[in-house]
Order: structure tokens, then sequence, then C-alpha cells
């Protein structure tokens, strides 16, 4: 069975490299824009992973949204790779403590995008 990767955010191109990169492998790729728009998917799909860039527009940031979805069983409990252009030290902690399961800083690899998921995808549950 594919695994559901929902990818947030808001630049297209990104969206477009991650799912470029990842449809080769046995995920089934989603994509949300915003927070809000993530929520609703995550709702709905309870994806095993989520690709989350943390400077997004809207109300909600990646940050918040995974203290939200991390502090919510009831939305399956999907890993959560922080993806993001802040690297410093304390944006990485930040992103430790929002509960996220993996950071990575852009700008990324393909190659390295496919370690983090792979690395996590030994994690997913197999009864989703």
């Amino acid at each position: 069975m594919k695994k559901r990767i929902l990818v947030v955010e808001d630049q297209a191109d990104i969206r477009k490299l991650i799912r470029t990169t990842l449809e080769f492998e046995y995920y089934e790729i989603y994509e949300a824009s915003d927070a809000a728009e993530a929520l609703e998917a995550v709702k709905r799909l309870h994806p095993q992973l989520l690709l989350l860039d943390i400077m997004m527009p809207g109300g909600m940031n990646g940050l918040e949204l995974c203290r939200l979805i991390k502090s919510d069983p009831s939305l399956g409990s999907p890993q959560v790779v922080m993806l993001s252009a802040l690297s410093s030290s304390q944006d990485i902690q930040a992103g430790i403590n929002a509960g996220a399961d993996a950071y990575l800083i852009k700008p990324f690899s393909p190659r390295q995008l496919i370690v983090y998921v792979d690395s996590l995808g030994s994690q997913f549950s197999e009864t989703d």
C-alpha cells in the first residue's frame, strides 16, 4: 500500500520539485498551499507524513500547524518534516519543540529529501 504524503508549501515550484522527486517512490503525494488547506487535507486524508513549510501566508504558520496536528490524536499522528530556509539552531529547535520529527533546511537536494522521507518511512503505520 502506498503511503500518503502531504506537501504543505506556499511556493508552487517547490511543491512541484517535491512531487517530482517523490512520485517515483512508493508514495501518494498530495499538496496544500497554506495551513488552513493543509488542516482540511489532514482531516480528510490522514497522511502518514507531512512535509511542512514554516513560513506561509494566512493566519497560521507551519509551527502552529505542527503543534495542532501533533496534539490531536484524531488526526492520525503523522510524522512531520519541517522544510524551512530558517536555519539557525534556534529555528531548528523551535521546529523540534513544535513536534517535528525532522527538520530539513532549504535549499535541499532531491537526494536529501528522499533520505529524510525514507528514514521516516520505516516508522509509518501500516494500519491506514
